[in-house]
């Protein structure tokens, strides 16, 4: 599961990345630091199933840190967007060609409306970030338009004579962009459009794009830099404005440095948490100073920093995730090894037991026999839909 950081330049994408994996990337106040993606792993939050059962569990694929489980999430940064970018303007191709195998997209904005589009610094609250969230989307759905119009008329007129109807050719057309046919298919229905492609006009064929475009790359709105003059009315402007989207107050720097802090082992600090302990009383008066500041305008302020909630609510509300955890003895929770409650798995809410056997090992599919929920004992089939927290013992032929 990969989600992809997007933005124009100098917004925070990489400092909202290296906060919510640690990786080092290149932060700078100039557009297109970030030249080439950059990959890390980050981790999706939430309250562990162990404290059921008043014993410590024993993650051997994720972590747990207090009764919170970390799961691990692939984050890719990409380079910088800005307008016309589907036409190859700044790193276009290369942007829309990294994000496109991305499940889903946070979208990193400045709300302090001190970028213009191009990502250079103006005047704190000259530009609109109301308008990044506008252009972000088209960029996109006209680089989704580019890539149909490409053989449109060949492949317009096999997906009109198709009986089963135009979804497979257009999903074969856009299988490079990691667009699904369940999307397409979707697509096609909320738009009513004509089941025969050839019929359709330029404004059907950008439209489309730009309702498969929604189905298959979600976006999260970051409402980044919160902490300056002028965002929070620019994030109440943008709740107004963009009602359907999830907006997430943040303060991306105020992340990085808790997290450097916590790694540093001068705060005790768990990603998403609305506070953190003080561990070092000696710290130099310039250090406290700054960790009071987070304490106040950050946390204080929002709850959180917001990088932690993002992630986890493109996770959950964006892609319907849900937790299962797999083990091999169905009363004592336990692995093969003997570990308790050693994995977790993130898979799509709707899955199945064999959804989730070959989520563990692909040759599990094949040598599936039943599940068994360890929760009440009662044996499931391949077919049964699985629940957010459930513990499964998948029974497997030799």
């Amino acid at each position: 599961m990969q989600i992809g950081i997007v933005g124009k330049p100098n917004v925070g994408k990489s400092t909202f990345f290296s906060a919510a994996t640690l990786v080092d990337a290149e932060i700078g106040n100039r557009p297109f630091v970030t030249v080439k993606p950059n990959q890390g792993t980050s981790y999706v939050s939430a309250k562990c199933a162990h404290e059921e059962r008043g014993k410590m569990c024993e993650p051997q694929n994720s972590k747990c840190v207090d009764g919170i489980r970390l799961i691990p999430i692939t984050l890719l940064d990409v380079a910088g967007l800005v307008p016309d970018a589907h036409m190859g303007k700044g790193l276009g191709n290369q942007f829309m060609n990294d994000l496109m195998m991305a499940q889903a997209l946070i979208h990193v904005v400045d709300a302090s409306g001190g970028t213009d589009f191009e990502g250079n610094a103006v005047e704190r609250g000259s530009h609109n970030p109301c308008d990044d969230v506008r252009f972000l989307e088209k960029e996109i759905s006209f680089w989704i338009n580019g890539i149909l119009t490409k053989n449109w008329g060949k492949m317009s007129r096999q997906a009109s004579l198709n009986e089963k109807g135009p979804g497979e050719a257009l999903a074969e057309q856009l299988s490079g962009l990691g667009i699904k046919e369940e999307d397409v298919k979707a697509a096609l229905n909320e738009g009513g459009f004509s089941p025969k492609p050839d019929d359709w006009s330029e404004d059907d064929v950008l439209n489309f794009s730009s309702i498969v475009r929604e189905k298959s790359k979600p976006i999260l709105i970051v409402a980044n830099k919160m902490d300056m003059g002028g965002a929070a009315e620019n994030y109440e402007k943008m709740k107004q404005e963009f009602p359907d989207y999830n907006i997430v107050p943040c303060c991306s720097e105020a992340e990085l440095a808790l997290r450097k802090a916590d790694k540093a082992g001068v705060i005790k600090y768990i990603p998403g948490s609305d506070d953190f302990e003080i561990l070092n009383n000696e710290l130099p008066e310039k250090q406290k100073q700054a960790l009071e500041f987070i304490k106040k305008n950050a946390i204080g302020k929002f709850g959180s920093t917001g990088v932690q909630d993002a992630i986890n609510k493109t996770a959950f509300e964006l892609l319907n995730l849900i937790i299962v955890y797999p083990v091999q003895d169905q009363n004592k929770w336990i692995s093969g090894k003997g570990n308790f409650l050693p994995d977790a798995y993130l898979i799509r809410e709707g899955s199945n037991a064999l959804d989730l056997a070959g989520a563990i090992h692909t040759d599990f599919i094949k040598r599936f026999v039943a599940a068994v929920d360890c929760r009440t004992g009662q044996k499931i089939g391949k077919e049964h839909e699985l629940k957010n927290n459930d513990i499964v013992k998948i029974q497997l032929s030799n």
